[in-house]
Protein backbone atom coordinates (compact mmCIF):
# COMPACT_ATOMS: atom_id res chain seq x y z
CA UNK A 1 0.00 0.00 0.00
CA UNK A 2 1.22 3.46 -0.84
CA UNK A 3 1.11 6.79 0.91
CA UNK A 4 -1.11 9.01 -1.26
CA UNK A 5 1.05 12.08 -0.71
CA UNK A 6 4.16 10.22 -1.86
CA UNK A 7 2.54 9.12 -5.12
CA UNK A 8 1.21 12.62 -5.77
CA UNK A 9 4.60 14.20 -5.08
CA UNK A 10 6.25 11.67 -7.42
CA UNK A 11 3.73 12.61 -10.11
CA UNK A 12 4.81 11.53 -13.58
CA UNK A 13 7.55 9.32 -12.14
CA UNK A 14 4.96 7.24 -10.26
CA UNK A 15 2.87 6.99 -13.43
CA UNK A 16 5.92 5.87 -15.42
CA UNK A 17 7.04 3.24 -12.94
CA UNK A 18 3.59 1.75 -12.50
CA UNK A 19 3.13 1.67 -16.28
CA UNK A 20 6.12 -0.70 -16.41
CA UNK A 21 3.97 -3.28 -14.70
CA UNK A 22 0.91 -2.58 -16.79
CA UNK A 23 -0.94 -0.39 -14.27
CA UNK A 24 -2.34 2.97 -15.34
CA UNK A 25 -2.30 5.35 -12.39
CA UNK A 26 -5.10 7.94 -12.50
CA UNK A 27 -3.14 10.70 -10.80
CA UNK A 28 -5.92 13.27 -11.12
CA UNK A 29 -8.41 10.96 -9.40
CA UNK A 30 -5.91 10.36 -6.60
CA UNK A 31 -5.23 14.09 -6.23
CA UNK A 32 -8.98 14.81 -6.20
CA UNK A 33 -9.67 12.30 -3.43
CA UNK A 34 -6.74 13.55 -1.39
CA UNK A 35 -7.94 17.15 -1.78
CA UNK A 36 -11.51 16.21 -0.76
CA UNK A 37 -10.17 14.35 2.27
CA UNK A 38 -8.02 17.29 3.35
CA UNK A 39 -10.89 19.73 2.79
CA UNK A 40 -13.29 17.67 4.90
CA UNK A 41 -10.71 17.50 7.69
CA UNK A 42 -10.23 21.30 7.58
CA UNK A 43 -13.98 21.98 7.62
CA UNK A 44 -14.52 19.56 10.50
CA UNK A 45 -11.72 21.20 12.49
CA UNK A 46 -13.13 24.66 11.83
CA UNK A 47 -16.62 23.57 12.94
CA UNK A 48 -15.28 22.02 16.13
CA UNK A 49 -13.40 25.24 16.88
CA UNK A 50 -16.58 27.24 16.29
CA UNK A 51 -18.50 24.84 18.54
CA UNK A 52 -16.07 25.55 21.37
CA UNK A 53 -16.42 29.30 20.84
CA UNK A 54 -20.21 29.12 20.84
CA UNK A 55 -20.24 26.95 23.97
CA UNK A 56 -18.04 29.48 25.74
CA UNK A 57 -20.26 32.31 24.55
CA UNK A 58 -23.35 30.49 25.84
CA UNK A 59 -21.78 30.27 29.30
CA UNK A 60 -20.74 33.92 29.35
CA UNK A 61 -24.12 35.15 28.06
CA UNK A 62 -26.01 33.01 30.56
CA UNK A 63 -23.95 34.44 33.44
CA UNK A 64 -24.95 37.95 32.32
CA UNK A 65 -28.61 36.92 32.10
CA UNK A 66 -28.72 37.41 28.35
CA UNK A 67 -30.77 35.56 25.72
CA UNK A 68 -28.96 32.34 24.75
CA UNK A 69 -31.66 30.80 22.56
CA UNK A 70 -30.04 31.77 19.27
CA UNK A 71 -26.64 30.64 20.51
CA UNK A 72 -28.05 27.25 21.54
CA UNK A 73 -29.73 26.92 18.15
CA UNK A 74 -26.41 27.64 16.46
CA UNK A 75 -24.72 25.05 18.69
CA UNK A 76 -27.28 22.44 17.53
CA UNK A 77 -26.70 23.43 13.90
CA UNK A 78 -22.94 23.09 14.28
CA UNK A 79 -23.34 19.66 15.88
CA UNK A 80 -25.38 18.49 12.89
CA UNK A 81 -22.92 20.01 10.44
CA UNK A 82 -20.03 18.23 12.16
CA UNK A 83 -21.88 14.91 11.84
CA UNK A 84 -22.43 15.51 8.12
CA UNK A 85 -18.83 16.53 7.49
CA UNK A 86 -17.48 13.57 9.47
CA UNK A 87 -19.71 11.22 7.47
CA UNK A 88 -18.37 12.74 4.25
CA UNK A 89 -14.85 12.47 5.60
CA UNK A 90 -15.36 8.75 6.28
CA UNK A 91 -16.80 8.20 2.79
CA UNK A 92 -13.89 9.96 1.11
CA UNK A 93 -11.35 8.24 3.36
CA UNK A 94 -12.81 4.83 2.46
CA UNK A 95 -12.81 5.69 -1.25
CA UNK A 96 -9.19 6.83 -1.03
CA UNK A 97 -8.18 3.73 0.92
CA UNK A 98 -9.87 1.43 -1.61
CA UNK A 99 -8.02 3.16 -4.44
CA UNK A 100 -4.67 2.89 -2.64
CA UNK A 101 -5.31 -0.79 -1.86
CA UNK A 102 -5.76 -1.45 -5.59
CA UNK A 103 -2.46 0.15 -6.67
CA UNK A 104 0.43 -2.34 -6.97
CA UNK A 105 3.90 -1.74 -5.62
CA UNK A 106 6.35 0.35 -7.61
CA UNK A 107 8.73 -1.97 -9.47
CA UNK A 108 12.42 -1.73 -8.69
CA UNK A 109 14.62 -0.27 -11.44
CA UNK A 110 16.55 -3.56 -11.35
CA UNK A 111 13.50 -5.40 -12.73
CA UNK A 112 13.69 -5.62 -16.53
CA UNK A 113 10.92 -4.35 -18.79
CA UNK A 114 8.31 -6.83 -19.96
CA UNK A 115 5.10 -8.50 -18.86
CA UNK A 116 5.78 -12.25 -18.92
CA UNK A 117 8.38 -14.87 -18.04
CA UNK A 118 9.82 -14.47 -21.53
CA UNK A 119 11.38 -11.19 -20.37
CA UNK A 120 12.98 -12.59 -17.21
CA UNK A 121 16.74 -12.07 -17.04
CA UNK A 122 18.83 -15.10 -16.14
CA UNK A 123 21.32 -14.49 -13.32
CA UNK A 124 22.99 -17.90 -13.05
CA UNK A 125 22.66 -21.63 -13.61
CA UNK A 126 23.71 -24.14 -10.99
CA UNK A 127 24.27 -27.84 -11.63
CA UNK A 128 24.02 -29.79 -14.85
CA UNK A 129 20.64 -31.11 -15.98
CA UNK A 130 20.81 -34.92 -15.97
CA UNK A 131 20.89 -36.84 -19.21
CA UNK A 132 19.33 -40.25 -19.66
CA UNK A 133 20.00 -43.23 -21.92
CA UNK A 134 16.25 -43.79 -21.94
CA UNK A 135 13.13 -41.68 -22.42
CA UNK A 136 12.56 -40.00 -19.03
CA UNK A 137 9.08 -40.18 -17.53
CA UNK A 138 7.27 -37.31 -15.88
CA UNK A 139 6.68 -37.32 -12.13
CA UNK A 140 3.03 -38.35 -12.51
CA UNK A 141 3.88 -41.55 -14.38
CA UNK A 142 6.77 -42.26 -12.00
CA UNK A 143 4.66 -41.65 -8.91
CA UNK A 144 1.78 -43.78 -10.11
CA UNK A 145 4.02 -46.58 -11.42
CA UNK A 146 5.80 -46.89 -8.06
CA UNK A 147 2.55 -46.41 -6.15
CA UNK A 148 3.86 -43.51 -4.07
CA UNK A 149 1.41 -41.01 -5.63
CA UNK A 150 -2.32 -41.56 -6.17
CA UNK A 151 -4.13 -38.88 -8.12
CA UNK A 152 -7.24 -40.93 -8.94
CA UNK A 153 -8.17 -41.51 -5.30
CA UNK A 154 -7.42 -37.88 -4.47
CA UNK A 155 -9.90 -36.87 -7.18
CA UNK A 156 -12.44 -39.25 -5.65
CA UNK A 157 -12.01 -37.51 -2.31
CA UNK A 158 -11.87 -33.87 -3.35
CA UNK A 159 -12.10 -33.47 -7.11
CA UNK A 160 -9.29 -32.60 -9.54
CA UNK A 161 -5.97 -30.97 -8.61
CA UNK A 162 -5.37 -32.80 -5.38
CA UNK A 163 -2.91 -35.60 -4.63
CA UNK A 164 -2.49 -38.45 -2.19
CA UNK A 165 1.02 -39.61 -1.32
CA UNK A 166 1.51 -43.01 0.28
CA UNK A 167 4.25 -45.17 1.71
CA UNK A 168 7.68 -43.97 0.63
CA UNK A 169 6.00 -40.96 -1.02
CA UNK A 170 4.46 -39.76 2.23
CA UNK A 171 7.78 -40.36 3.99
CA UNK A 172 9.55 -38.34 1.31
CA UNK A 173 7.21 -35.38 1.84
CA UNK A 174 7.87 -35.46 5.57
CA UNK A 175 11.62 -35.80 5.05
CA UNK A 176 11.80 -32.83 2.67
CA UNK A 177 9.97 -30.57 5.10
CA UNK A 178 12.26 -31.61 7.95
CA UNK A 179 15.39 -31.12 5.83
CA UNK A 180 14.34 -27.65 4.71
CA UNK A 181 13.39 -26.54 8.22
CA UNK A 182 16.72 -27.81 9.56
CA UNK A 183 18.63 -25.94 6.85
CA UNK A 184 16.85 -22.67 7.61
CA UNK A 185 16.87 -22.91 11.40
CA UNK A 186 20.28 -24.47 11.99
CA UNK A 187 22.29 -22.84 9.20
CA UNK A 188 20.49 -19.59 8.46
CA UNK A 189 19.13 -18.57 11.87
CA UNK A 190 15.40 -18.60 11.13
CA UNK A 191 12.99 -19.12 14.02
CA UNK A 192 10.51 -21.89 13.30
CA UNK A 193 6.82 -21.13 13.92
CA UNK A 194 3.61 -23.10 14.00
CA UNK A 195 0.87 -20.74 12.82
CA UNK A 196 -2.90 -20.77 12.20
CA UNK A 197 -4.04 -21.89 8.75
CA UNK A 198 -7.21 -19.78 8.98
CA UNK A 199 -6.84 -15.99 9.14
CA UNK A 200 -9.02 -12.89 9.08
CA UNK A 201 -9.75 -10.50 6.22
CA UNK A 202 -7.57 -7.89 7.91
CA UNK A 203 -4.65 -10.33 7.99
CA UNK A 204 -5.06 -11.18 4.29
CA UNK A 205 -5.25 -7.46 3.47
CA UNK A 206 -2.05 -6.80 5.41
CA UNK A 207 0.10 -8.79 2.98
CA UNK A 208 -1.80 -7.83 -0.17
CA UNK A 209 -3.90 -10.93 -0.91
CA UNK A 210 -7.02 -8.85 -0.40
CA UNK A 211 -8.87 -7.19 -1.91
CA UNK A 212 -7.30 -7.91 -5.31
CA UNK A 213 -7.00 -11.71 -5.16
CA UNK A 214 -10.18 -12.71 -3.32
CA UNK A 215 -11.23 -15.08 -6.10
CA UNK A 216 -7.99 -17.04 -5.62
CA UNK A 217 -8.71 -17.72 -1.93
CA UNK A 218 -10.77 -20.31 -0.12
CA UNK A 219 -13.11 -18.62 2.35
CA UNK A 220 -14.86 -20.29 5.24
CA UNK A 221 -16.76 -19.29 8.32
CA UNK A 222 -16.83 -20.33 11.95
CA UNK A 223 -20.08 -19.22 13.57
CA UNK A 224 -20.24 -15.49 12.81
CA UNK A 225 -16.55 -15.15 11.83
CA UNK A 226 -15.23 -14.79 8.29
CA UNK A 227 -11.93 -16.63 7.83
CA UNK A 228 -9.69 -17.51 4.90
CA UNK A 229 -7.44 -20.53 4.37
CA UNK A 230 -3.88 -19.28 3.93
CA UNK A 231 -2.38 -19.40 0.41
CA UNK A 232 1.12 -19.31 1.95
CA UNK A 233 2.69 -19.02 5.40
CA UNK A 234 3.87 -15.55 4.36
CA UNK A 235 0.45 -14.30 5.46
CA UNK A 236 0.47 -15.34 9.13
CA UNK A 237 4.25 -15.01 9.56
CA UNK A 238 4.41 -11.40 8.34
CA UNK A 239 1.23 -10.39 10.17
CA UNK A 240 2.55 -11.69 13.48
CA UNK A 241 3.94 -8.15 13.84
CA UNK A 242 0.93 -6.22 12.50
CA UNK A 243 0.20 -3.04 14.49
CA UNK A 244 3.47 -3.42 16.40
CA UNK A 245 6.65 -1.37 16.76
CA UNK A 246 9.66 -3.71 16.58
CA UNK A 247 12.74 -2.60 18.56
CA UNK A 248 15.56 -1.77 16.10
CA UNK A 249 17.89 -4.12 17.99
CA UNK A 250 15.59 -7.04 17.09
CA UNK A 251 15.99 -6.50 13.33
CA UNK A 252 16.31 -8.33 11.07
CA UNK A 253 13.70 -10.88 12.07
CA UNK A 254 13.97 -14.27 10.35
CA UNK A 255 10.87 -16.49 10.47
CA UNK A 256 10.00 -19.84 8.92
CA UNK A 257 7.09 -22.28 8.96
CA UNK A 258 5.94 -25.44 7.23
CA UNK A 259 2.22 -25.21 6.44
CA UNK A 260 -0.39 -26.44 4.02
CA UNK A 261 -1.32 -23.83 1.42
CA UNK A 262 -4.71 -23.45 -0.26
CA UNK A 263 -5.30 -21.73 -3.60
CA UNK A 264 -8.30 -21.81 -5.90
CA UNK A 265 -6.04 -20.94 -8.85
CA UNK A 266 -8.93 -19.08 -10.46
CA UNK A 267 -8.44 -18.61 -14.19
CA UNK A 268 -5.56 -21.10 -14.44
CA UNK A 269 -7.48 -24.07 -15.78
CA UNK A 270 -5.58 -25.97 -18.43
CA UNK A 271 -2.19 -24.81 -17.15
CA UNK A 272 -0.08 -27.35 -15.27
CA UNK A 273 -3.17 -29.15 -14.01
CA UNK A 274 -1.49 -32.56 -14.32
CA UNK A 275 0.49 -33.67 -11.30
CA UNK A 276 2.02 -31.69 -8.47
CA UNK A 277 2.86 -28.40 -10.19
CA UNK A 278 -0.38 -26.48 -9.63
CA UNK A 279 -2.76 -27.82 -6.99
CA UNK A 280 -5.51 -26.50 -4.75
CA UNK A 281 -3.73 -27.82 -1.66
CA UNK A 282 0.01 -28.25 -1.22
CA UNK A 283 2.56 -27.83 1.55
CA UNK A 284 5.49 -25.47 1.65
CA UNK A 285 8.29 -24.26 3.88
CA UNK A 286 8.22 -20.46 3.83
CA UNK A 287 10.93 -18.01 4.87
CA UNK A 288 10.18 -14.41 5.88
CA UNK A 289 12.50 -11.58 6.87
CA UNK A 290 11.61 -8.20 8.38
CA UNK A 291 14.33 -5.54 8.34
CA UNK A 292 15.30 -1.90 8.03
CA UNK A 293 14.31 -0.68 4.53
CA UNK A 294 17.93 0.32 3.84
CA UNK A 295 18.92 -3.33 4.23
CA UNK A 296 16.21 -4.94 2.11
CA UNK A 297 18.29 -5.38 -1.08
CA UNK A 298 21.05 -7.16 0.82
CA UNK A 299 18.48 -9.25 2.69
CA UNK A 300 16.88 -10.26 -0.62
CA UNK A 301 20.18 -11.57 -1.98
CA UNK A 302 20.71 -13.45 1.28
CA UNK A 303 17.26 -15.07 1.08
CA UNK A 304 17.79 -16.21 -2.50
CA UNK A 305 20.92 -17.97 -1.28
CA UNK A 306 18.93 -19.60 1.54
CA UNK A 307 16.38 -21.02 -0.91
CA UNK A 308 19.16 -22.15 -3.24
CA UNK A 309 20.84 -24.02 -0.36
CA UNK A 310 17.87 -26.41 -0.28
CA UNK A 311 18.27 -27.28 -3.96
CA UNK A 312 22.03 -27.63 -3.63
CA UNK A 313 21.55 -30.01 -0.72
CA UNK A 314 19.42 -32.19 -2.98
CA UNK A 315 21.78 -31.91 -5.94
CA UNK A 316 19.05 -30.58 -8.22
CA UNK A 317 19.93 -28.54 -11.31
CA UNK A 318 18.33 -25.10 -11.35
CA UNK A 319 18.68 -21.51 -12.49
CA UNK A 320 17.94 -18.08 -10.98
CA UNK A 321 16.17 -15.29 -12.89
CA UNK A 322 14.95 -11.76 -12.15
CA UNK A 323 11.31 -11.32 -13.09
CA UNK A 324 10.25 -8.56 -15.45
CA UNK A 325 8.43 -5.59 -13.93
CA UNK A 326 5.12 -6.57 -15.51
CA UNK A 327 5.43 -10.17 -14.28
CA UNK A 328 6.27 -9.25 -10.68
CA UNK A 329 3.64 -9.96 -8.03
CA UNK A 330 1.22 -7.26 -6.90
CA UNK A 331 2.95 -6.49 -3.58
CA UNK A 332 6.58 -7.00 -4.63
CA UNK A 333 9.03 -4.43 -5.92
CA UNK A 334 11.62 -7.00 -7.02
CA UNK A 335 11.41 -10.78 -7.36
CA UNK A 336 13.93 -13.51 -8.05
CA UNK A 337 12.51 -16.79 -9.34
CA UNK A 338 14.43 -20.00 -8.83
CA UNK A 339 13.58 -22.50 -11.55
CA UNK A 340 14.35 -26.21 -11.25
CA UNK A 341 15.04 -28.49 -14.21
CA UNK A 342 12.17 -30.82 -15.17
CA UNK A 343 13.47 -33.50 -17.60
CA UNK A 344 9.98 -34.43 -18.82
CA UNK A 345 9.42 -30.87 -20.02
CA UNK A 346 13.05 -30.31 -21.03
CA UNK A 347 13.00 -26.90 -19.37
CA UNK A 348 13.37 -25.03 -16.10
CA UNK A 349 10.18 -24.43 -14.08
CA UNK A 350 9.61 -22.09 -11.15
CA UNK A 351 10.04 -23.71 -7.75
CA UNK A 352 10.60 -20.62 -5.58
CA UNK A 353 9.87 -16.91 -5.73
CA UNK A 354 11.82 -14.67 -3.36
CA UNK A 355 10.54 -11.11 -3.15
CA UNK A 356 11.39 -7.75 -1.63
CA UNK A 357 8.22 -5.81 -0.79
CA UNK A 358 9.95 -2.69 0.53
CA UNK A 359 7.57 -0.91 2.92
CA UNK A 360 4.49 -1.83 0.85
CA UNK A 361 3.20 -4.61 3.12
CA UNK A 362 4.38 -2.88 6.29
CA UNK A 363 2.20 0.15 5.54
CA UNK A 364 -0.84 -2.09 4.99
CA UNK A 365 -0.19 -4.14 8.14
CA UNK A 366 1.18 -1.20 10.17
CA UNK A 367 4.49 -2.86 11.05
CA UNK A 368 7.04 -0.34 12.28
CA UNK A 369 10.34 0.10 14.04
CA UNK A 370 12.00 3.23 15.42
CA UNK A 371 14.32 5.44 13.41
CA UNK A 372 17.46 7.18 14.64
CA UNK A 373 15.24 9.97 16.00
CA UNK A 374 13.21 7.48 18.04
CA UNK A 375 10.05 8.03 15.99
CA UNK A 376 8.10 5.08 14.52
CA UNK A 377 8.98 4.30 10.90
CA UNK A 378 7.97 1.53 8.52
CA UNK A 379 10.02 -1.66 8.17
CA UNK A 380 10.67 -3.64 4.98
CA UNK A 381 9.31 -7.16 4.53
CA UNK A 382 10.59 -10.00 2.35
CA UNK A 383 9.49 -13.57 1.79
CA UNK A 384 10.29 -16.63 -0.28
CA UNK A 385 9.56 -20.31 -0.77
CA UNK A 386 12.16 -22.45 0.86
CA UNK A 387 10.81 -24.77 -0.67
CA UNK A 388 7.40 -26.12 -1.78
CA UNK A 389 7.22 -29.84 -1.08
CA UNK A 390 5.17 -30.92 -4.10
CA UNK A 391 7.23 -29.19 -6.76
CA UNK A 392 10.43 -30.36 -5.10
CA UNK A 393 9.10 -33.92 -5.16
CA UNK A 394 8.26 -33.57 -8.86
CA UNK A 395 11.80 -32.41 -9.66
CA UNK A 396 13.36 -35.10 -7.46
CA UNK A 397 11.39 -37.94 -9.04
CA UNK A 398 12.23 -36.76 -12.54
CA UNK A 399 15.92 -35.95 -11.99
CA UNK A 400 16.56 -39.05 -9.84
CA UNK A 401 14.78 -41.66 -11.99
CA UNK A 402 16.63 -44.77 -13.09
CA UNK A 403 16.21 -46.90 -16.21
CA UNK A 404 14.64 -49.76 -14.23
CA UNK A 405 11.90 -47.45 -12.93
CA UNK A 406 13.43 -47.01 -9.49
CA UNK A 407 14.33 -43.71 -7.85
CA UNK A 408 17.76 -43.04 -6.35
CA UNK A 409 17.37 -40.22 -3.87
CA UNK A 410 20.10 -37.83 -2.61
CA UNK A 411 22.27 -38.87 0.32
CA UNK A 412 21.15 -35.78 2.24
CA UNK A 413 17.69 -37.33 2.67
CA UNK A 414 18.93 -40.68 4.00
CA UNK A 415 19.10 -39.55 7.66
CA UNK A 416 15.48 -38.42 7.43
CA UNK A 417 14.17 -41.38 5.41
CA UNK A 418 16.27 -44.33 6.50
CA UNK A 419 16.59 -45.31 2.84
CA UNK A 420 17.90 -43.92 -0.43
CA UNK A 421 16.21 -45.98 -3.13
CA UNK A 422 12.55 -46.45 -3.99
CA UNK A 423 12.18 -49.53 -6.15
CA UNK A 424 9.97 -49.72 -9.23
CA UNK A 425 7.21 -51.22 -7.10
CA UNK A 426 7.53 -48.52 -4.40
CA UNK A 427 9.51 -50.49 -1.83
CA UNK A 428 12.09 -48.46 0.15
CA UNK A 429 15.65 -49.80 0.07
CA UNK A 430 18.71 -48.60 1.96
Amino acid sequence: MHDARTLIDMGAEAVRRLARRGYSLDLSALEGLQARRNQSIRVADELRAESKRVAKEVQETAKKGGDISKLKERAREIKEEVREVEAEQERVQEELRNLLLSIPNLPHDKAPDGDSDEFAVEVRRVGTPPTFSFEPKDHVDLGEATGILDFARATKLSGPRFAVSRGAGAALERALAALFLDIHTRRHGYIEHSVPYLVTRKTMTGTGQLPKFEEDLFATGVADRELFLIPTAEVPLTNLYADEVIPPADLPLALTAHTPCFRSEAGSYGRDTRGLIRQHQFSKVEIVRICDPEDSEAELEKMVGHAEACLKELGLAYRVVILAAGDTGFSAQLTYDIEVWLPSQNTYREISSVSDFGTFQARRANIRTRGADGKPTLVATLNGSGLPIGRTMAALLEQCQQQDGSLLLPESLAPYLGFRRITANGTPEA
